[in-house]
């Protein structure tokens, strides 16, 4: 089968699982095609069945603000016309439904008839889709699309929720390659960030006003009280500024490591003792199954589809948004607990294996069987 993927090239969740998705695809014999603005972050290899077509868009002194949405949706009826693609695959609903829908429209009119799969990620439901500049254009968009996925329970009932949608939406959840993690043990060197075994607590994320990542700060600090230990904090964004002022404030600045933007996930992840996640809003959280995948117990919200990923008191704790004392006392506990912590470790492991690629490709293969009459085998 012929794919065609569009996606957010950036360090975002989407953009991880939309590509990982299309190698996970190409690997099994079909043939995908990328189509971004510029080539996807975790794009790094190119085999037989991997093409990407970036979408150009030109600046005209007529236009304020670049019409990315009419170039994509150029692009994508040039890319289903002359690579013959049987589905699209889009990723995140702003814009990338509606381009897909007006191009739908366009082959239609030119005796092509192609089917388009939406998947919804989080924030394009639940903070850019209630705003009413989007909203209608989302609604119209995911009613219109051919299958609509959601990366989790909490995510497809937030989506019912705000909008009045007509047609089914599968829950297909986010994963992981949990092979690529026992890989990365090899190339783990913990002494290098904390040299005197100190314990090493780890966060990634895009640094966005959502993820309270000042909060990530508060819990280390009352970690750090009580023994020594090293904060690692991987990405970068808007909220980079203030949390460095946080840690000077807090006086542990000194024992806080920022990689900014990286690909070497599981290499941070394999160093870690635990992974705090933070969010006020978090549709499903990639960044803890990938810390679960390495072996690394959670300490997380209960918000949005984390319950779904993070089992409380099995793979790690759950805590109430902002309530930092209690994620830190739950971190404390575990951190001083040897037993503990290598039942936790185990538990976070056998967790993530519910999610790997190889159980949830196949969902994505059905549904395109399903929408393209094709059989995929």
């Amino acid at each position: 089968m012929k794919i065609g993927i569009v996606c957010y090239p950036t360090f975002g969740g989407s953009g991880v699982v939309a590509t990982e998705l299309g190698m996970a695809l190409a690997a099994q014999g079909h043939q995908v095609h990328f189509i971004s603005y510029s080539q996807p972050f975790r794009l790094d290899f190119f085999s037989g069945n991997l093409f990407y077509h970036e979408v150009p868009v030109t600046n005209y002194p007529l236009f304020e603000f670049l019409p990315y949405e009419i170039s994509l949706t150029s692009k994508l009826v040039d890319v289903v016309m002359h690579q013959e693609l049987d589905l699209l695959h889009v990723h995140y609903a702003i814009p990338h439904a509606s381009a897909a829908y007006m191009a739908r429209q366009i082959l239609a009119k030119r005796g092509k008839k192609i089917p388009f799969i939406t998947t919804l990620h989080g924030t394009d439901i639940t903070l850019m889709g209630r705003d009413p500049s989007y909203q209608p254009v989302i609604e119209f968009a995911i009613n219109e699309s051919d299958g609509v996925t959601a990366v989790s329970d909490s995510l497809r009932q937030d989506t019912l929720k705000y909008f009045e949608i007509t047609r089914d939406i599968e829950v297909i959840p986010n994963f992981i390659d949990i092979d690529n993690y026992a890989k990365a043990s090899d190339l783990c060197f913990k002494g290098m960030y904390a040299p005197n075994g100190e314990k090493v607590i780890t966060h990634i994320s895009n640094f966005r006003p959502v993820k309270r990542i000042e909060d990530v700060v508060r819990v280390f600090e009352k970690i750090h009280r009580e023994m020594p230990a090293k904060l690692i904090l991987a990405g970068d964004g808007p909220e980079r500024g203030n949390v460095e002022s946080l840690a000077r404030q807090l006086g542990v600045i000194q024992d806080v490591v920022f990689l900014g933007k990286t690909k070497a996930i599981e290499r941070i992840l394999c160093m870690s003792d635990l992974f705090l996640l933070t969010s006020e809003s978090e549709s499903f959280g990639l960044s803890s199954l990938e810390a679960m995948a390495s072996h690394v117990p959670v300490i997380s919200t209960n918000t949005g589809g984390i319950p779904e990923v993070n089992k409380h008191g099995y793979s790690g704790f759950l805590s109430n948004v902002g309530d930092v004392n209690d994620m830190a006392t739950n971190a404390i506990k575990l951190l001083n607990d040897d037993v503990m912590m290598a039942q936790f470790r185990k538990n976070a492991r056998e967790q993530a294996s519910h999610f790997n690629i190889s159980e949830i490709l196949p969902m994505y293969e059905r549904m395109y069987s399903r929408l393209t009459g094709m059989d995929i085998h």
